[in-house]
C-alpha cells in the first residue's frame, strides 16, 4: 500500500512538472518571434545561447538573460521570448554548454539534479569570460542599439550581481532573488545601477539586501530593491506555472512590468 502512494506522488509530481514544460513549450511555439539557437565561441569553448528579436522597426536593446540553476531550461528560453516581445533582443547564453553528457548542453542532463551540480562545479572566472563573450556579441548585433542591459535569476541573479562588479559597459543589471557581492571592495567596481527583484517569504536572500544597500550607498551606487510580499522565491518561473499561488502570481505579473518599464528608460 505504502509503495502504491509513495508511486502515485512520484507520478503526480511528474505530471505537474511536464504540465509547467509543456505551458513553456506552447509559448515558444506559439511565438511570431523570429528565434535562433546560436553559437558564440569563447577561446576553444563553444556557448550554446538561445537568441530572441523582436518585432519592432528600429535598433532595439540587447538584454543578456542569465537562467536559473537548472539551465538554459524552456522556461528559461520562454523568459527570453517574452521580454523580446516587449520590444527588446534578448540572448539567453547556456553557461554549462558542453558540460552535459556527450558534451552536450542542458537538455542533454538527465534531470535538473545533473544540471544544477554542473552549475555549481563552474569556475566563477570562466563564467565571468563566458558573459564577456556573450557581451561582446550582444553588443554588436546589427539589430541593436549598442545598448546591453544584464538580468538573470536565481543563480543568474547572483551572478548578475556579480557580473556588475566585472563589467563596465552594461547600461544596467536587473537582479532578480540573488545575493549580492560580499566585500564592499566589489561594490566599488560597480558602474551602473542595479535594481532588485525579491519575494517577500525568501529570507535566505532578502536576510543580505541590507548590506547590499549600505554598500551600494556606501560607494555612491544607485541600488533599488523591491520586496513583493508573500511571494516566494522563483517567483518569476512559479507565478506562471499552472498551479501557482495568487501571491506569486502577482508578484509575477509586477515584476515584469516594473523591469520592462525600466527597459524602456534605457
Amino acid at each position: 500500500m505504502k509503495k502504491t502512494i509513495c508511486t502515485l506522488l512520484i507520478f503526480s509530481a511528474m505530471i505537474t512538472v511536464l504540465n509547467a514544460q509543456d505551458w513553456a513549450i506552447r509559448q515558444l511555439e506559439n511565438s511570431p518571434r523570429h528565434q535562433e539557437d546560436i553559437i558564440i565561441k569563447n577561446g576553444d569553448k563553444d556557448l550554446s545561447c538561445f537568441l530572441v528579436y523582436p518585432e519592432v522597426s528600429g535598433a532595439a536593446t540587447t538584454v543578456i538573460l542569465i537562467h536559473e540553476n537548472r539551465g538554459l531550461n524552456d522556461w528559461a528560453r520562454s523568459m527570453a521570448d517574452q521580454v523580446a516581445g516587449e520590444g527588446f533582443i534578448v540572448i539567453a547564453p547556456d553557461l554549462i554548454s558542453g558540460m552535459a553528457p556527450d558534451g552536450g548542453n542542458t537538455p542533454d542532463f538527465s534531470n535538473s539534479d545533473e544540471a544544477r551540480s554542473a552549475i555549481y562545479a563552474l569556475d566563477p572566472d570562466g563564467i565571468t569570460s563566458d558573459l564577456n563573450a556573450v557581451y561582446d556579441y550582444a553588443s554588436k548585433i546589427p539589430a541593436g542599439n549598442g545598448k546591453v542591459v544584464v538580468m538573470g535569476f536565481c543563480w543568474g541573479g547572483t551572478q548578475t550581481f556579480r557580473y556588475a562588479t566585472n563589467n563596465e559597459k552594461a547600461k544596467a543589471f536587473m537582479v532578480f532573488y540573488g545575493t549580492g557581492p560580499g566585500e564592499e571592495a566589489e561594490y566599488k567596481r560597480i558602474k551602473a545601477p542595479v535594481y532588485g527583484f525579491y519575494g517577500g517569504n525568501d529570507n535566505r536572500v532578502n536576510a543580505t539586501i541590507p548590506d547590499s544597500e549600505m554598500f551600494m550607498k556606501d560607494t555612491g551606487k544607485k541600488y533599488e530593491p523591491v520586496i513583493y510580499q508573500g511571494a516566494g522565491h522563483g517567483f518569476m518561473r512559479a507565478g506562471q506555472e499552472p498551479d501557482a499561488s495568487e501571491d506569486n502570481r502577482k508578484a509575477r505579473d509586477a515584476a515584469f512590468e516594473r523591469l520592462i518599464s525600466l527597459l524602456k528608460k534605457i
